[in-house]
């Protein structure tokens, strides 16, 4: 009997393809909708850790204040002023960048130009690939020599791999490149630390970049659990140096990396969870479609109900036929709505829109709530036609 229900169940529902399928776009759309979200989400979480992850759970970032103060003091000897008076300030570099067109004979291209002093690499963690880094005499000297990240390397040089040497153009200043560093994949401030050029910061600040370039100080407290203070002892430091008043705002900004990490997974969670609502609320408008359509299969197959309970056909049987009805209508709409969500998560992954990672959690969900709409919203049309009366039913037209 039960094989009979199913059989029945299934025929019910291929009698009227166009019907059925329309039944079941809300939960594709829905299930796919839910599976994309998660997958946003959790590219969102990944895009902020591959940024933040060359940032120490120490690190403190100092940055010029615009806008608040009519100008903001702050410029790259403050990280010595920091380091000299902050105990609780391991170490300290000043960057300064700017986005700029950078040229070798023919090739040309548009790159972050960040000014850095020689501590710089071993604080973000960047490592020599081919030749050297800037050292403290190109620093003290405003050497004019270059870094190139992996990036800016293979746009600039992309048929040769003899670089060190070699003369690059920016502002129309020629500028000797002495190194090359391994692929990061991470960002700092406003560029990719791939397809950044690096130049001495005293070089950059009076040649290349001026005094409006953006301005950041990179620190490390001595300890994580010193961070506070250590923010507290910048602070002070500065104000000082800038002669500030009491009754004056700061020119400069302090984050830490807690505060920066924290931020930015605050807001992929805060859009996963406005983008999953919106994918639970078509789910359910779905199901409330579900529901009406097995309300209209419930009226025109009235006399056939009829028939069945007058031959002997038990409540639960019709309950059964038209619950399973519904479930399978949103069973097959769960698996097509998957099929769906990871082609979409597989169309983009491979383009740089935006960063996408597949999430076993969303399939699980968005099939899941796509089967509890179907029981839910299919079960009062199924019971209601449970309960018809045999002789009403026989009458009905």
């Amino acid at each position: 009997m039960k094989l009979e229900i199913v059989k029945m169940s299934f025929e019910s529902l291929l009698a009227n393809k166009t019907r059925t399928f329309l039944s079941m776009l809300g939960i594709i759309i829905g299930v796919s909708t839910v599976i994309a979200v998660f997958a946003i989400g959790q590219g969102a979480q990944q895009a902020v850790d591959d940024q933040f992850q060359g940032l120490s759970a120490n690190s403190i970032l100092v940055m010029a204040m615009r806008g608040k103060t009519e100008s903001s003091k702050l410029k790259t000897s403050d990280s010595k002023v920091i380091v000299e008076n902050c105990p609780h300030i391991a170490e300290a570099t000043a960057v300064i960048q700017e986005t700029m067109a950078v040229s070798f004979e023919s090739e040309e291209g548009s790159f972050g130009i960040s000014g850095v002093e020689s501590n710089y690499f071993e604080m973000s963690g960047i490592e020599v690939d081919k030749g050297r880094l800037i050292s403290d005499e190109d620093v003290a000297g405003s050497e004019r020599v270059a870094v190139l990240g992996s990036g800016a390397a293979e746009t600039l040089f992309p048929e040769t791999d003899d670089i060190v040497g070699q003369s690059i153009k920016i502002n129309s200043k020629t500028i000797e490149v002495i190194g090359t560093v391994k692929e990061t994949g991470r960002s700092m401030g406003r560029s990719s630390l791939d397809d950044a050029v690096f130049l001495p910061n005293t070089f950059a600040e009076k040649s290349i970049l001026g005094s409006k370039a953006f301005l950041m100080i990179f620190t490390l407290a001595d300890d994580v659990e010193n961070i506070e203070i250590a923010s507290k002892e910048i602070v002070s430091a500065l104000r000082n140096e800038h002669k500030l008043r009491d009754s004056q705002d700061d020119d400069f900004r302090i984050m830490d990396a807690g505060a920066m990490v924290g931020a930015a997974q605050d807001a992929a969670a805060l859009m996963s969870l406005l983008l999953t609502a919106i994918a639970a609320i078509t789910l359910l408008v779905s199901g409330i479609g579900i529901m009406n359509v097995m309300f209209v299969t419930v009226a025109e197959r009235t006399k056939e109900i009829g028939i069945a309970k007058a031959i002997g056909g038990k409540q639960g049987d019709i309950l059964s036929q038209f619950l399973l009805e519904s479930v399978v209508l949103s069973m097959v709409g769960g698996v097509i709505g998957i099929i769906i969500g990871n082609s979409i998560i597989f169309i983009f992954g491979n383009t740089e829109l935006i960063t996408l990672a597949p999430s076993l959690m969303g399939i699980i969900i968005g099939f899941g709530f796509s089967v509890l709409v179907g029981v839910f919203f299919g079960f009062y049309p199924a019971l209601k036609a449970s309960r018809l009366d045999p002789v009403d039913a026989l009458r009905s037209e």
